[in-house]
């Protein structure tokens, strides 16, 4: 049986009234591989909530080999049957002998982690990374508009990328809008604790959001700070 990845994550309420955000994993039997997923309900709502929790459960329950934009669309399915107005963001990570499939709708993230570099791997499906994929000027408020969600987006429009060394990391945007690229890379040098420590510094520093962090480790990374850098 293939060893599985040791991984570990944190997540927080922040000043909201509930915690939208949801995570999930699920080791697939027999070492064929494992699948992470992360959400992160579109509101402050309970149904924002269950959105969330429904999508990273079904995420992570999908067969590895449906690949990671199975997993969405297994999420999608989930949400739907819930019969309410809930959505949510959502990104899947699916470990094989590869390394990580990688996808994703909305503003959730995942980043390439190998123990020294951290590099963004997903590009955030909002308005305003629209407008600047065609030169226009964004505003503050356009970055927390999504263009997709679980509960609206077509097979089309889900985002893919590949990963195939090292770890990885995921955040909702109560993590990566609230902390800097250097701020996150210095956190992910604690082992066993860089997903509390991303969550916990993301609301000191004023997050007005949930923020929930899942840190894959790279395998047999030893961590030294002076090494790390942020790849472009």
């Amino acid at each position: 049986m293939r060893e599985l990845p040791h991984w570990h994550t944190a997540s927080a309420q922040g000043p909201r009234e509930h915690n939208a955000d949801a995570v999930a994993a699920y080791a697939a039997p027999g070492g064929r591989g494992m699948v992470f997923a992360l959400a992160d309900g579109v509101g402050d709502h309970p149904n924002a909530a269950r959105a969330a929790r429904t999508a990273a459960s079904a995420a992570a329950r999908t067969p590895v080999d449906q690949g990671a934009a199975g997993a969405v669309l297994a999420a999608q399915r989930a949400v739907l049957a819930l019969g309410d107005t809930g959505d949510c963001v959502l990104v899947v990570a699916v470990r094989t002998a590869e390394g990580y499939g990688i996808a994703w709708v909305g503003d959730a993230r995942a980043y390439a982690w190998d123990g020294y570099t951290v590099r963004q791997v997903t590009k955030d499906h909002t308005l305003a990374q629209y407008f600047r994929d065609h030169g226009q000027p964004v505003t503050p408020r356009m970055e927390h508009v999504v263009t997709t969600s679980v509960r609206t987006a077509g097979a089309h429009e889900i985002g893919t990328a590949t990963v195939t060394t090292g770890g990885l990391l995921l955040t909702s945007d109560g993590v990566h809008k609230t902390l800097s690229g250097p701020t996150m890379l210095d956190i992910l040098g604690m082992p066993d604790r860089a997903a509390t420590e991303l969550v916990r510094t993301a609301i000191s520093l004023g997050g007005s959001d949930n923020a929930t962090a899942l840190v894959v480790d790279p395998p047999g990374a030893e961590v030294t700070t002076e090494k790390f850098r942020v790849a472009a």
